[in-house]
């Protein structure tokens, strides 16, 4: 029986990941993390802002606030997500099922070192695995964005600001980080 998840809680920080049933990948092409995060942006948005992001091809995290005021569950809004993503995604490639594990993943971000640790280990994560070499390469990730003037949903300003700008946040990033506690265990 799967552990109770503990609920999302109006104005907290939360670092929020899942997996892939199986061997499976979540995203094969290029216009799959894109449609995803189209639909993130639609169902996310008006819960919850976004710092920080990575999609793999079998994983993805994010560290989100929860909106103090959400228009509706945040839970509902992830749920609503995956089963549009899955839906498209099982319509495209001709298949039937989950695609994602049971019980979205979360942490609460309850102190400012691990808010720090987990945007650099968010951004790191394509490295840790193997699927690049030089994680600021990874193009399906928030990195990018924090240098670039474009509009984002991110909560860029706030963010550079977090790591004293531009050449704070790419310092901090070239520290190799690990988490303090097992990504299982949620």
């Amino acid at each position: 029986m799967p552990r109770p998840t503990t609920p999302f809680e109006p104005g907290a920080y939360y670092h929020v990941w899942t997996h892939a049933n199986g061997t499976e990948n979540i995203f094969r092409e290029d216009e799959n993390y894109f449609f995803f995060l189209t639909k993130y942006a639609l169902y996310l948005s008006p819960v919850a802002k976004t710092f920080a992001y990575c999609l793999m091809p079998n994983h993805f995290h994010f560290l989100i606030q929860v909106n103090e005021n959400p228009e509706l569950s945040t839970s509902k809004a992830f749920s609503n997500l995956l089963n549009s993503y899955c839906q498209s995604y099982n319509k495209k490639y001709h298949r039937k099922g989950s695609l994602f594990m049971s019980n979205l993943k979360r942490k609460k971000i309850d102190c400012d070192a691990y808010f720090t640790k987990c945007i650099i280990y968010i951004h790191q994560n394509p490295a840790h695995h193997g699927f690049a070499k030089d994680f600021t390469k990874w193009k399906h990730s928030s990195w990018k964005a924090f240098f670039s003037e474009k509009q984002t949903h991110l909560e860029r300003e706030k963010v550079l600001e977090w790591f004293g700008g531009k050449e704070g946040m790419i310092a901090d990033h070239k520290l190799p980080i690990e988490l303090d506690f097992d990504l299982s265990e949620e």
